[in-house]
């Protein structure tokens, strides 16, 4: 039983901070160092394949999980680890001045990863000891906001605040190291309001009574019992192959949008990049999974899982427009990215669902941290190739094009993005899971 005593008296004072210290890490090193590395004048190969890497702390995030739940407590997790990512982050401002700075920054990212990906088990870990089963749903929408208003921050905010710096100082270098070190002040604050705020759970406690022995045993059987579930290879394939595309435009994107008009970009100012997938992106990625929710709970996956695999692949053509036209008006590209970020949302929320689905039975909660883990592994291998695949069909004059280097990319991730059909005409699915709440899936689109 949850001791009340060691409840706070209003949760959402530290579950909205906690989920957007969630957030703001993870779009750090999966989005912001993209942008970084792109102004930064790093080349789209090795700038592709090297933070493609940063990827894999959540990949075997499930092989240390175990030990976050069993040495130390929770919030001891929590307060260490935003400590250090407030380090990570003032480290990474003060290296990018320096000669050597692609090497070391990107050390510090992958440090920073590794740091924010222990944050996300301990984090999740303390909702469920801190709070009540009523409470864990009453704030579960709460808790998926505050995480997508850290991705406002991370994708968006911070982004505008480098452009905006970039152009007061006319240093590209400047203004991402103060961008950087404000954000690790920033970070500073939300561990020393942590520090007063967290609660104590009773049942948040040191647990190194049991031996590695007995830790490895049980982290064995979930192992096991995972790869021994029915259909696990076409489950599997789904994880991977889902989101091809996507994961074959993440790194290509916004360089594209950097890029000048001449080298077939769409010449587009850091600001306005922070405005573009900060503000509408993320307005319409919601959009798109609170939809996507409410229309699984009532028809069910299996009824939508088609219609939502089309909205995450068709709208990949606006890419393929905004390349061959290279449009001016910010009203365009605002538009045209609102309707692949609503897609995007609409349509992810089906592989969430699935995740959720294919975990039913005992350890759904270890089974589904392998899912996740394999979720960021299809991300990462087709991230890490993008750099080298976009340089092998630059050249090509497959279209009448001046620069047919992000065209072809573009047509490209739309023909990759058959392997999303496929998958999807392998798995299995009950017709009547998903409807009302029997899926567990928030009005968000977003799982428990």
């Amino acid at each position: 039983m949850i001791n009340r005593n060691a409840v706070s008296r209003f949760p959402i004072s530290w579950i909205s901070t906690l989920y957007m210290a969630e957030g703001l890490p993870y779009f750090a090193v999966n989005v912001l160092a993209v942008i970084l590395y792109t102004r930064m004048g790093v080349g789209l190969k090795e700038m592709a394949f090297f933070t493609g890497w940063l990827y894999l702390p959540w990949v075997i995030k499930p092989f240390w999980s175990s030990f976050v739940d069993i040495f130390s407590t929770k919030r001891h997790w929590i307060l260490t680890m935003q400590f250090l990512i407030t380090l990570t982050f003032a480290a990474v401002a003060f290296l990018l001045p320096l000669p050597f700075f692609f090497a070391s920054t990107l050390a510090v990212f992958w440090v920073m990863a590794f740091f924010s990906a222990t944050h996300d088990i301990a984090a999740d870990g303390f909702y469920m000891l801190a709070l009540t089963d009523h409470q864990q749903a009453a704030y579960s929408g709460w808790r998926n906001t505050f995480y997508r208003i850290g991705s406002l921050i991370g994708q968006g905010g911070l982004v505008y605040m480098a452009g905006k710096l970039e152009e007061s100082y006319s240093d590209v270098t400047r203004a991402w190291a103060t961008t950087f070190l404000i954000m690790s002040l920033f970070f500073l604050l939300i561990f020393l309001y942590h520090t007063q705020v967290l609660p104590k759970p009773a049942e948040d406690r040191n647990m190194t009574r049991r031996s590695a022995g007995e830790i490895w045993k049980e982290f064995g059987a979930t192992f096991a019992t995972f790869f021994t579930k029915r259909h696990i290879f076409t489950a599997l394939l789904f994880m991977l192959f889902y989101r091809f595309g996507e994961a074959l435009m993440l790194k290509v994107s916004a360089p594209f949008m950097l890029e000048p008009v001449s080298e077939g970009g769409l010449g587009l100012t850091t600001a306005d990049v922070g405005i573009i997938n900060g503000t509408v992106g993320v307005i319409a990625l919601l959009a798109g999974g609170i939809i996507g929710g409410l229309c699984i709970s009532i028809g069910g996956l299996k009824k939508w899982l088609w219609p939502m695999a089309l909205s995450l692949t068709l709208p990949c053509g606006i890419y393929c427009w905004l390349a061959m036209t290279q449009p001016s008006s910010l009203i365009a590209i605002n538009i045209g990215i609102g309707i692949e970020q609503f897609g995007y949302g609409f349509g992810f929320t089906a592989f969430m669902l699935y995740l959720i689905y294919f975990c039913e039975g005992p350890f759904k909660t270890s089974h589904y941290a392998f899912c996740t883990a394999f979720m960021a592994l299809g991300m990462m291998l087709p991230g890490m190739a993008a750099g080298w695949v976009f340089e092998q069909v630059s050249t090509l004059q497959i279209f009448h094009s001046a620069t047919p280097g992000y065209v072809n990319y573009f047509w490209l991730v739309m023909l990759c993005s058959v392997t999303t059909y496929i998958v999807c005409a392998l798995v299995k699915i009950d017709p009547e899971f998903g409807k009302s709440k029997k899926s567990g899936l928030q009005s968000d689109g977003t799982a428990d």
